[in-house]
């Protein structure tokens, strides 16, 4: 695994020669994986923590520590190994609340809507029809699928969208309109019922 360090003068070094260097010591990567397996692990779960549940938080970072070792023959990082570890604990964090908080809304709104039709709405089935959705929304373009999702999930109207991305209402426009016509074809088993929840093809 090669890794570029600035502080190294831009030398372009060995990962376990990079790792002994710097924290551990070891010029072996099977080693110095395990050094920083034992060293960072529990750290950052608990840094986790504070964003996630510890169940959470500990899938996660075994998650970002598979990674690195599975791309450790490819993997470039511009900075400490410290800093690349929290900030990328971090950034996982982030992602895993956005799409666990669309999930809730997603799950919530249809509950709602099939309560006030049903005295005993089917859980199964909402569940199910929730993991339908989410899992269209999120093999949408990641452009489509946060323009979308600020859209129906984030209660924004398009001038918000627009200045919290930094793009034009017409651009927030047309990827709500190819979002839908996207979601349109992976849904399309369950048009008749979003329409009536989501007001589809509208929502």
């Amino acid at each position: 695994m090669l890794i570029d360090l600035k502080y190294h003068n831009r030398q372009t070094i060995q990962l376990h020669e990079w790792w002994s260097d710097s924290e551990f010591t070891t010029n072996n990567d099977e080693n110095a994986y395990k050094q920083l397996f034992l060293k960072y692990y529990s750290p950052l779960c608990e840094y986790a923590s504070q964003y996630i549940s510890d169940e959470d938080s500990e899938e996660l970072v075994q998650d970002l520590m598979l990674f690195i070792w599975e791309t450790r023959k490819s993997l470039i990082i511009g900075t400490s190994l410290k800093s690349y570890l929290f900030i990328s604990t971090k950034h996982r964090c982030l992602n895993a609340i956005k799409k666990n908080l669309y999930h809730e809304r997603i799950h919530n709104k249809i509950y709602d809507k099939l309560k006030d039709q049903f005295e005993d709405p089917d859980y199964y089935f909402i569940n199910e029809l929730t993991e339908h959705i989410n899992k269209a929304i999120k093999e949408l373009p990641v452009t489509y699928r946060d323009t979308f999702a600020l859209s129906r999930f984030g209660e924004l109207t398009n001038n918000q969208i627009a200045n919290k991305l930094g793009v034009s209402v017409k651009t927030v426009e047309y990827r709500i309109s190819q979002s839908l016509k996207i979601l349109r074809v992976k849904l399309k088993d369950y048009l008749p019922l979003l329409s009536f929840l989501f007001g589809f093809p509208s929502w």
